[in-house]
């Protein structure tokens, strides 16, 4: 009788929270929380309704899915500034219709003139200056990274790919409630300098509405440079001339050498196989793909699907990976350029079951007892946005993308439109001090010149019998992997459609601190009692878990879209 109870008290828990996020994301997502949208030409899903239909359009023109995740990633860039851009960077992962998988590094790199110790003040404490203001800035990778996805898979002109974007920011578009709510919460920032005020802030101060029209003269004009003059519209003339002067008139660091070196790389892709899925996602210089490898690795063994959706076993089981994964990230992710990151070693699957040894159902590893793992071949959010495309051809794309904290580092270009990021912070700035994230690092990850910093963006494309079944990935700053890890296990474990499983309240751990975060109601009463008896430290979260974005595959080629309620998330199909 008390596991019948149990369930129906998890189960009224799980419909509190649904109610929760319906209440706190606004009505336009009641019809998304449970039910998928179904296309069968092309979808997708991303965090604003403009920047999905921006993508739609183009696969309508008849471009493939590199063409229509390129329109996506520059519309967002004008409708969700917050994450969106042509300033920060990210990664990509396609799988085209032949079967072929192809990863690309498109993060940004520190300046020429970065330092290791650049943020620790006379009394070795590490300063704000790598949140806020233009010392936070890394060399932006967005636009080599689209455009060289574009040109090598992509079928069409920039300038037509650029249209949609370009089209938002001269004629404007409408502003959410979300949207609104965000720029004028974030008003006191912009305010500390002229350039961000200019574009984010009003002339009489007063607030921006629901349904205000939006518009950025100065973006369009860069983007408009972009469709001219590819790579070089950006990284030299009018714009890097921009960005310069911005830097050197605010003592930043990026100069015109910083611009015309950067170059995105593609990168060898994490594969994992998890019962009949195959995955492939990033790897470093994000960890992402290594500690999702680890965690699917380390429950597998367990028939973690007949436990219960966040039953205290399941949720157990899942804490305990996540604990074991992100100690090893502390120790060994960094960029594969400037450290040897032992990614066989880290993903051999002994390994994975070693870490595991001390694993008990009976109790909490603590984090103090957790240390990185020994590997025999060493020798070494929160906002971000994702977004997911499928075209009619079977070609799919993953992208994660980010300015890093909400805005960047809340500085614009003067005349050019755009904010730059505030990714400097990724770095360990001071080995065992945690990042805004919460993130403890160690040397791998330590600040050099033209290096890049670790990060969690966990794009990922999932087969199921050698079919596409899966094109997922989510923002939430340190959140991400584990997020990506439940949406994933929605679907493969606990039968959910593509909209569920990204509905679904969600937990994370990460290690240190020694806490488990959860969702409000995500956890029911006795399973968190349970749990608070087998050790664990709970932590409800202000605030959501990732903002996950995902199409969901069936055997007879359908398209299902799951966009997260936590935000204004938007699938767009036909």
């Amino acid at each position: 009788m008390s596991s019948i109870l149990q369930h129906h008290n998890r189960t009224l828990y799980q419909i509190l929270g649904l109610f929760f996020i319906l209440i706190l994301s606004g009505n336009q997502v009641f019809a998304q929380v449970g039910h998928p949208k179904k296309y069968q030409n092309g979808m997708v899903v991303s965090a604003t309704r403009d920047a999905s239909d921006a993508g739609i359009e183009i696969l309508k023109k008849g471009g493939n899915a590199v063409d229509a995740a390129v329109a996506t990633h520059f519309a967002l860039a004008v409708t969700f500034p917050g994450a969106g851009n042509i300033g920060g960077g990210g990664f990509l992962v396609l799988r085209t219709a032949n079967g072929e998988v192809k990863t690309l590094d498109f993060r940004e790199k520190a300046p020429d003139k970065a330092s290791r110790d650049m943020y620790l003040d006379e009394n070795n404490e590490v300063t704000n200056k790598s949140v806020l203001g233009h010392w936070a800035v890394g060399v932006p990778g967005s636009v080599d990274g689209m455009l060289e996805a574009l040109e090598r898979y992509g079928t069409m002109p920039i300038d037509v790919v650029l249209e949609p974007a370009i089209r938002l920011a001269s004629k404007g578009f409408n502003l959410s409630f979300e949207e609104a709510w965000s720029l004028n919460s974030n008003r006191a920032y912009f305010s500390q300098f002229e350039s961000s005020s200019k574009y984010f802030v009003k002339k009489d101060s007063s607030d921006y509405v629901e349904g205000e029209r939006f518009i950025q003269k100065d973006l369009a004009q860069t983007l408009e440079r972009i469709a001219l003059y590819g790579r070089e519209g950006f990284y030299s003339g009018i714009t890097a001339e921009l960005i310069v002067e911005e830097m050197e008139k605010n003592g930043g660091l990026i100069d015109f050498s910083d611009l015309r070196n950067y170059k995105s790389v593609w990168r060898n892709p994490i594969r994992i196989s998890y019962k009949e899925y195959d995955l492939v996602t990033m790897g470093p210089p994000s960890a992402g793909g290594i500690l999702l490898k680890q965690m699917l690795g380390m429950i597998e063994p367990y028939s973690i699907g007949n436990y219960g959706f966040n039953s205290t076993e399941s949720v157990h089981l899942m804490a305990e990976a996540m604990k074991r994964a992100y100690a090893d990230r502390s120790k060994y992710i960094g960029d594969p350029d400037f450290v040897s990151v032992p990614i066989a070693a880290l993903t051999d699957s002994l390994y994975i079951k070693t870490r595991m040894q001390d694993f008990s159902w009976g109790y909490s590893t603590q984090s103090q007892d957790i240390q990185p793992g020994e590997v025999s071949d060493y020798f070494e959010s929160d906002e971000t946005t994702h977004y997911s495309v499928v075209d009619k051809f079977g070609n799919a794309v993953s992208v994660t993308t980010t300015l890093n904290g909400g805005y960047g580092s809340k500085v614009a270009v003067g005349g050019a439109g755009f904010l730059l990021n505030n990714e400097m912070d990724d770095f360990s700035s001071k080995p065992g001090v945690p990042n805004m994230y919460g993130l403890t690092g160690g040397q791998a990850n330590e600040i050099a010149p033209n290096k890049r910093m670790v990060s969690s963006m966990t794009p990922t494309i999932v087969t199921k019998n050698g079919k596409l079944a899966m094109v997922l990935g989510t923002p939430g700053g340190s959140t991400i992997i584990t997020t990506v890890f439940q949406v994933f296990l929605n679907m493969a474990e606990f039968g959910m459609n593509a909209q569920q499983a990204v509905s679904a309240l969600r937990v994370h751990h990460q290690w240190l601190p020694d806490q488990l975060f959860f969702e409000p109601f995500a956890i029911a009463r006795t399973d968190r009692n349970a749990l608070e008896a087998r050790g664990y430290f709970l932590n409800e979260r202000r605030g959501y878990s990732g903002r996950a974005d995902c199409i969901q595959i069936d055997e007879e080629g359908w398209l299902y879209g799951g966009a997260d309620p936590r935000g204004s998330d938007y699938t767009s199909g036909f």
